[in-house]
């Protein structure tokens, strides 16, 4: 049965939005699995995941403090219908990036990472697939603020999808 994701990261909540948009909180509901790839800034916002989705996977981001790297590891594994993703916040600069994943992540299928603001899909000569869904709080450089969703399926990932978020009036 198709598990549809949703993939996050530097939500940055409270210091760059009060709260996250409604749409981001409907993709939440929704959502079969939701990564998050750090900077979540407060425990709260963890409380209220865990609340509102049937399932989360987290790590901890630089902007994160010591209540939520109590709770979150720095780095996730997990396998979703025999799709095996790696998460953490960081993964230093663009260039060389998919070689240095590779090498780090040596076990994984997606390598789901924030810490950028910048949306990422690209995929390693060995195959790791490597996205970055942006932040849906704080688009920096960005055109827009940005989420991710995809769905796994028979043993892949497919429908990735690079979603706009619509702020809340």
């Amino acid at each position: 049965m198709p598990l549809n994701i949703l993939l996050l990261a530097d939500t940055h909540v409270p210091k760059r939005a009060k709260t996250l948009p409604a749409q981001v909180w409907a993709a939440v509901e929704n959502a079969d699995v939701v990564f998050h790839a750090g900077d979540w800034v407060t425990a709260g916002l963890l409380d209220e995941f865990e609340q509102r989705s049937r399932s989360v996977v987290g790590v901890y981001g630089n902007n994160d403090g010591p209540e939520l790297r109590a709770r979150l590891p720095e780095t996730a594994a997990v396998i979703l219908e025999d799709v095996r993703f790696a998460m953490v916040h960081e993964t230093g600069q663009a260039k060389g990036r998919e070689a240095r994943c590779e090498q780090l992540y040596p076990d994984a299928d997606v390598l789901v990472f924030g810490h950028s603001h910048i949306p990422w899909d690209s995929v390693s000569p060995r195959g790791l697939r490597l996205l970055n869904p942006g932040s849906p709080t704080d688009r920096r450089r960005q055109p827009a603020c940005t989420y991710m969703t995809a769905v796994v399926d028979a043993g892949a990932l497919v429908e990735v999808r690079l979603v706009e978020v619509h702020r809340d009036d």
